[in-house]
């Protein structure tokens, strides 16, 4: 079982597959982890493995990885988990494909590191409309389950739950941010509590270079969402879908 090191955060993570990479940012909310990824409506590890370098990982006190918990803990601390992965990988450049929290992971690496992410798949965003008690109780059910001796004080608690859902729109980027961004995005819209509708279509309108899926989740439109969700990826890494010509890669490994 495969992890990596980085200060004191251990990070399990597994890879398949061959091609441009992809880094998969699971659903779960603060249990993001590899495992989850069987529980959604189509699963990237399997998808995308015959096309990509896939690397999926479990997110710090997620799954296998662990890591202190501290007041100051924020989103920037996944972001350079995941980037340290990268590197501790010699990736340079990659496609990142996240879903729930996952796409909330993807819209900070974008932001923070564009000349790295390639393009960004973000599967129904989270963000907020109504319903920061629900993220509140899916936080606190979170470090209600942390095990004997790793669950810090309330105040430490309620300090790292603020910095990671006190704020608005997708928690993890502002709206200013969003609009500003150039990196690729593929929106599959949300529909739910935790990720609203109105989220992915403001995520969609906001971003310079956006494309809105309405429809993915239904049996029905699983074969063309997928589809759709392939040919983005090889077009942004590329490499052209099947049947529309062939050129150079660009790719890196």
């Amino acid at each position: 079982m495969p992890y990596f090191v980085r200060e004191q955060a251990s990070i399990h993570y597994e890879r398949a597959g061959d091609g441009f990479p992809a880094l998969l940012l699971a659903p779960g909310g603060m249990r993001s982890a590899i495992g989850l990824w069987a529980n959604a409506p189509w699963n990237p590890m399997r998808e995308l493995a015959g096309d990509f370098h896939v690397i999926a990982m479990d997110q710090r006190n997620a799954g296998h990885s662990k890591a202190p918990i501290a007041a100051e803990d924020a989103w920037r601390d996944y972001r350079q988990d995941q980037l340290a992965l990268m590197d501790h990988l010699g990736i340079e450049r990659f496609l990142a494909v996240g879903m729930c929290i996952g796409a909330a992971y993807a819209l900070a690496l974008a932001e923070a590191a564009p000349e790295r992410v390639v393009a960004a798949v973000l599967m129904q965003p989270i963000g907020l409309q109504g319903n920061r008690a629900a993220f509140h109780e899916m936080f606190d059910a979170w470090t209600d389950d942390l095990p004997d001796g790793e669950r810090p004080d309330d105040e430490t608690l309620g300090a790292f739950r603020r910095n990671m859902f006190g704020g608005d729109f997708a928690f993890s980027v502002s709206r200013a941010a969003v609009a500003g961004m150039a990196t690729p995005l593929l929106v599959l819209q949300g529909g739910d509590v935790y990720h609203p509708e109105s989220i992915s279509r403001e995520v969609a309108a906001l971003a310079r270079n956006a494309e809105l899926v309405e429809q993915w989740k239904e049996p029905e439109h699983q074969a063309a969402a997928k589809a759709r969700v392939r040919g983005f990826l090889l077009r942004h890494s590329g490499r052209p879908p099947p049947g529309r010509g062939s050129g150079p890669g660009t790719g890196e490994h």
